[in-house]
C-alpha cells in the first residue's frame, strides 16, 4: 500500500455569529485529500481529513511540514507487521524532528493527516471507521449508537430572545433533547433572561441545557456568574476561564458543584495531565472535551484516555467538541460519553451524514466505510473537487 498524493486546501466555514470571545465570520479550514495506490471499484481509495470549526486552517504548515515528511518516506514505514496502513507510525513519522510542547497550528495540521489516514486504513479494510477502531485500538465491541447533544444558541445581529427560544424548539424537533447555548456576550442580566428563556422551551428542566463562555471570563465573572445559574441545575458550565487558567477552574469547582466542562482547546496528552493534575476537575460529574481532529489526531487522543483512565476517569466522561462525523465514530467505538453536534452552523463540513436520523438525542455512526464523508452530499463534492 502507497500513498501515491496528497492535496490540500482551505475552504470556508463562515457565519455571521459570535460567542463570548470570537466571531465566525472569516472562520475557515483545511480539507485534505491523501490518494492510495489500493483500487477498489476500478478507482483509488481516498481517505479524507478536515480541521474542526473555532481553529483557523494549519494549509500552509502542513504543506510545508508534514505532508513532504509523509510523501518523502519509505511506503513500508507506513505499514504494519502484516502489510496494512499504520496510523500511528506515521504519526511517528510526521512529528520526527519536532520539539515538544508550543503545539500552536501544529496539532491542527497533524490531526486533519492523521484523520486522511484513519478514514483510509478503515475504507482499505472495508469496514466503518467505528468499527476499524474498535478492533484495532478498542475492545471489539462498540456502541451501536451515541449520545448528541445541539449546540447553537449563538449571538447573531438583530437575534431576539424569541428567535433563541424557535432554535432550540427546532433542534427538538430534530430529535436533541439536550441543547447547548453561548452565555458571556451580554451582560448577566441580559444571559439570565436567555437562560430562562430557554428552560422555558425546555419544560423548565435546566437539565437539558448546557452554557458555554468560551474562555472568557476573569475569575471574579466566573464566580458570579456560577453563583447565578446554580439554582437551575445546568448539563454543564463550559470553558469559563481560560483554558490553560487551571487555578481558575480549580477554584471554580471548589465553589461550583454543577458540571463543569472544559478542553476543546488543549492539544496534548500533557495539557490534559495538568488539566487533572491542577485543573480542579472531578470524575464523578465533570467533562472533558478534548477534540480528535484539533489534538494531533486520533493517534493522540488515544494517549489522552490512557491519562485520564490512569487518573481514574471514565472514557465516559469525555464528550468532544467539534459536532462532526470523525469524533462521532471515535466516541462510538471507545466508548465515550457523546459528542457534539451542530445542526446548524460551520457548513460544509459539520454534523453528520444527510441521512442520519437523531433519536432520543443518539445517532448511530452508518456503515459507510471509513468515515463516511461520502454521505455529506455537499461536504464530498468539495472534497472530491480536490483530486478529481
Amino acid at each position: 500500500m502507497k500513498i501515491t498524493a496528497a492535496y490540500a486546501d482551505t475552504i470556508p466555514i463562515s457565519s455571521p455569529i459570535r460567542n463570548a470571545f470570537i466571531d465566525f465570520t472569516k472562520m475557515d479550514c483545511t480539507i485534505l485529500a491523501l490518494v492510495s495506490d489500493v483500487i477498489v471499484d476500478g478507482a483509488p481509495v481516498v481517505g479524507y481529513g478536515f480541521n474542526s470549526n473555532g481553529r483557523y486552517n494549519a494549509t500552509a504548515i502542513m504543506k510545508d511540514r508534514f505532508l513532504p515528511r509523509l510523501l518523502g518516506a519509505d511506503p513500508d514505514a507506513l505499514l504494519d507487521s502484516a502489510g496494512g496502513l499504520d496510523p500511528a507510525r506515521v504519526w511517528d513519522l510526521m512529528m520526527t524532528n519536532e520539539k515538544p510542547g508550543g503545539h500552536g497550528e501544529r496539532s491542527v495540521a497533524v490531526g486533519v493527516i492523521d484523520m486522511a489516514l484513519h478514514d483510509l486504513a478503515a475504507k482499505i479494510a472495508g469496514v466503518p471507521l467505528y468499527r476499524w477502531i474498535s478492533d484495532n485500538y478498542g475492545d471489539g465491541e462498540p456502541d451501536e449508537d451515541v449520545f448528541v447533544y445541539a449546540a447553537g444558541g449563538y449571538y447573531a445581529p438583530g437575534k431576539s430572545t424569541r428567535d433563541l427560544q424557535d432554535e432550540m424548539r427546532r433542534f427538538l424537533d430534530a430529535g436533541y433533547e439536550v441543547v447547548k447555548m453561548k452565555i458571556g456576550g451580554a451582560d448577566l442580566s441580559e444571559d439570565l433572561k436567555r437562560i430562562e428563556s430557554v428552560i422555558d422551551v425546555l419544560g423548565g428542566d435546566g437539565s437539558r441545557l448546557a452554557v458555554d463562555v468560551n474562555g472568557k471570563f476573569d475569575l471574579t465573572t466566573a464566580l458570579e456568574y456560577g453563583r447565578a445559574i446554580e439554582p437551575y441545575g445546568l448539563f454543564w458550565y463550559e470553558e469559563v476561564g481560560d483554558p490553560l487558567d487551571y487555578a481558575l477552574n480549580a477554584t471554580l469547582a471548589e465553589h461550583y458543584s454543577s458540571p463543569i466542562a472544559t478542553g476543546e482547546n488543549l492539544f496534548s496528552v500533557h495539557d490534559a495531565r495538568n488539566l487533572l493534575r491542577y485543573g480542579g476537575m472531578r470524575p464523578d460529574r465533570d467533562y472533558v472535551q478534548v477534540d480528535p481532529a484539533l489534538a494531533y489526531g486520533l493517534t493522540e487522543y488515544r494517549r489522552v484516555l490512557h491519562e485520564l483512565d490512569r487518573h481514574g476517569w471514565s472514557s465516559r466522561r469525555c464528550v468532544p467538541h467539534g459536532g462532526h462525523q470523525f469524533s462521532l465514530h471515535i466516541a462510538a467505538a471507545l466508548k465515550l460519553g457523546g459528542n457534539e453536534s451542530y445542526p446548524g452552523e460551520f457548513q460544509p463540513t459539520g454534523g453528520f451524514t444527510d441521512d442520519a436520523e437523531i433519536r432520543g438525542s443518539r445517532i448511530a455512526p452508518g456503515e459507510r466505510p471509513g468515515i463516511g464523508l461520502e454521505g455529506k452530499a455537499e461536504f464530498y463534492r468539495v472534497l472530491r473537487a480536490l483530486h478529481s
